[in-house]
């Protein structure tokens, strides 16, 4: 009789990982993922990634607004009597109470080198911050945010031209290629768990609107990785003239002015350290984002203008 694995996740990023462990040798008896909710507007209901693809494979489906204080919930997966449960960026933190109702645990994969980057939102900061590296952590789910054991890392460098969604479908491939031997070897009992060094641990929160926008007295290095590891969402933005604008792509110029000054005809704006950001690519709000060949034919941002920073 073939393991039972309870799956727990919702973004596109966890597919790949739900896909990996619904092709193999193991049952999956249910899948947790968040509820669907109205779009931004409200005139359509938006189901999670994992919802969808669930749907398409007949997968049984589980979305419950909340674990904590849920007897109904509960009682279910406890009736599963599950060997293991995974868990991919639910959006949820599992009650103290369920990390008993399977035999092995939770087991959670998490988008950074532990301790570095618990929370979140991983991937974003280790690009803003200009990290080196990344990667994933396998771990187990206690009581505390991210801060279980760690029975395996997997480390990848970080490309400089790199934004957060590309990124992150890297690391979700890697993540569905080394799910199954991880959960060979935890349901085997040969996993190896390693408390993190809690001293050492950073935070990954979730990233603000306010902190979206450019402050052009930054360096050049800072300023690209806030564009790439806000893109394509939430997206840096700028605003000029009471529009929002949003860069999705750029690279380091090099020419120089004072801070948030335009400086030349292909929208190159002066910044911090004496240099200059060159946007490749823009949406201003409300329209679709363009090259910045195809933005300028209609620009009202001239060279010469400047552009603050509130």
């Amino acid at each position: 009789m073939s393991k039972k694995i309870v799956f727990m996740g919702t973004p596109i990023f966890a597919v790949p990982i739900l896909r990996s462990l619904y092709e193999s040798e193991y049952t999956i008896p249910v899948v947790y993922t968040k509820p669907a909710k109205k779009s931004h507007r409200g005139q359509k209901i938006v189901k999670s990634a994992i919802q969808n693809f669930c749907d398409s494979m007949n997968i049984k489906l589980r979305t419950p607004q909340k674990l904590k204080n849920n007897k109904l919930e509960y009682e279910f997966l406890k009736k599963i009597n599950a060997d293991l449960a995974v868990v991919v960026a639910y959006g949820q933190i599992i009650p103290k109470e369920y990390l008993k109702l399977t035999k092995k645990g939770f087991l959670n994969i998490h988008a950074s080198i532990l301790p570095k980057w618990r929370g979140a939102a991983p991937i974003q900061r280790s690009i803003m911050n200009l990290d080196n590296e990344t990667g994933l952590s396998i771990m187990k789910i206690n009581e505390i945010l991210d801060s279980g054991p760690v029975c395996n890392v997997y480390k990848m460098n970080i490309d400089k031209k790199i934004n957060a969604q590309e990124l992150s479908d890297k690391l979700s491939l890697l993540a569905a290629g080394k799910i199954l031997e991880n959960v060979d070897e935890v349901l085997a009992g040969k996993s190896r768990f390693i408390d993190q060094d809690h001293l050492k641990a950073t935070y990954a929160k979730k990233v603000e609107k306010k902190e979206s926008q450019i402050d052009w007295s930054e360096k050049a290095e800072k300023i690209i990785g806030k564009i790439n590891g806000l893109s394509p969402f939430p997206g840096a933005f700028f605003v000029y003239e009471g529009q929002r604008y949003k860069v999705h792509k750029a690279e380091i110029g090099n020419l120089s002015g004072k801070f948030g000054e335009v400086i030349s005809k292909k929208l190159e704006i002066a910044c911090g350290n004496n240099q200059s950001i060159k946007i490749l690519e823009i949406q201003k709000e409300g329209k679709k984002p363009q090259s910045i060949n195809e933005f300028i034919l209609g620009s009202k941002i001239e060279k010469g203008s400047v552009i603050s920073y509130e």
